[in-house]
């Protein structure tokens, strides 16, 4: 008879030899292309020739890293493609399964299940979404963002001290994290706000004394090109001023309209993280904020969607959690979320629904998405 111990040693081995294969998959179909084109940029910047002014002579595309950023992934430049291409995916994986572990831990102790069974099955269905897929092929520091701003909003939120220090590295590593910045001071988390914009300025700061060029460049100009990485109307680009772009068959967004939908949509989705927050639920808010940064950013690839993970978790415990009659509702919605997630069917069918289907799902949860205890409605 085995012992639990082993029995867990087992799940263990088997479960990384499972993510090293979907890694190879993956890896296959990306080819850590993101990172080969900021590998490019970062030697040479390396070499004195800009971080900036680097073009690729395929795509003529640039690098969209932020100083730190680039900071951060200056090794790469050292490495072959694949060997860094496997380190970053290897860190992204570990900062999905402590993500997983925060999110998912109290959720599970509540319906008196073991952590770690669970974290284990959702990490094996998180590998097969859209999103952690392109995170991991293409090379992209999203998963690290998303753990950091996971562990800083559920794991620290009772840890005064320390609370916003990771919404202040992601921001740091992304600027569309800024809007996690503006959820702490409108939920009235004061202290960790000034926290996380403290962070945030001591990282920019640190970049400028490395590197003044490219972070005055970044602020002044590359930060505001929001093509840079790429045609805002490509299909790639699942936020709202995609979505304009192609339903104008334009290679640019009408802005005023974009603007005016973007700042309606970001209103709402702030509210209701708020009153997310006010209810205790905080993974549901920080999946709003997330949602809401996607979706009102000029530019979201398919990879800066990571934020439907915590909305799914959402949707499977209000389902679990409210009365019957209700519950097939919330399951079914969870279903489908997911099924759109790992079909992406902007690469396999035509049509304006499936290019903009990942932009109306976030439209849709940002507005829809429930997070109150229904038990009793």
């Amino acid at each position: 008879m085995r012992t639990p111990t082993t029995s867990r040693s087992v799940v263990v081995t088997l479960a990384c030899v499972g993510i090293l294969a979907a890694i190879t998959t993956i890896a296959q179909r990306y080819a850590f292309s993101t990172l080969a084109l900021d590998r490019e940029a970062i030697a040479s910047w390396v070499h004195g020739a800009g971080l900036y002014a680097y073009r690729s002579p395929v795509s003529h595309l640039g690098t969209a890293m932020s100083p730190p950023a680039a900071l951060v992934m200056t090794p790469a430049a050292f490495l072959p493609v694949a060997v860094a291409g496997w380190l970053v995916a290897l860190a992204g994986v570990a900062a999905l399964g402590l993500a997983l572990i925060v999110a998912i831990g109290p959720i599970a102790e509540r319906y008196g299940r073991r952590t770690w069974p669970v974290v284990l099955a959702a990490g094996a269905l998180a590998l097969t979404l859209e999103p952690v897929r392109a995170t991991l092929g293409l090379g992209t520091l999203d998963l690290l963002v998303f753990g950091l701003i996971t562990a800083d909003i559920v794991a620290l939120r009772r840890c005064s001290a320390l609370r916003g220090l990771g919404i202040g590295l992601a921001t740091a590593l992304t600027g569309s994290a800024a809007f996690f910045i503006v959820y702490l001071l409108i939920s009235r988390q004061r202290r960790a706000a000034l926290t996380a914009t403290g962070t945030f300025g001591a990282a920019a700061l640190i970049s400028l004394l490395i590197a003044p060029d490219e972070t005055r460049a970044w602020f002044v100009e590359v930060l505001w090109r929001i093509d840079r990485a790429g045609p805002i109307d490509a299909t790639t680009n699942q936020s709202l001023a995609g979505v304009l772009a192609r339903l104008y068959d334009a290679s640019s967004t009408p802005v005023l309209l974009w603007m005016s939908f973007a700042v309606l949509l970001t209103a709402v989705g702030m509210v209701r993280a708020r009153a997310a927050h006010a209810d205790g639920n905080e993974v549901a808010a920080f999946a709003l904020v997330g949602l809401t940064a996607a979706i009102a950013g000029p530019v979201s690839g398919t990879q800066e969607l990571i934020w439907v993970l915590p909305a799914m978790l959402v949707l499977g415990d209000v389902a679990a959690g409210c009365r019957r009659s209700q519950r097939a509702r919330y399951t079914v919605a969870a279903v489908l979320l997911y099924l759109l997630f790992v079909l992406a069917p902007m690469w396999s069918l035509s049509g304006p629904f499936a290019a903009n289907s990942f932009a109306l799902a976030l439209i849709l949860l940002v507005n829809a998405m429930p997070w109150r205890d229904l038990t009793g409605s």
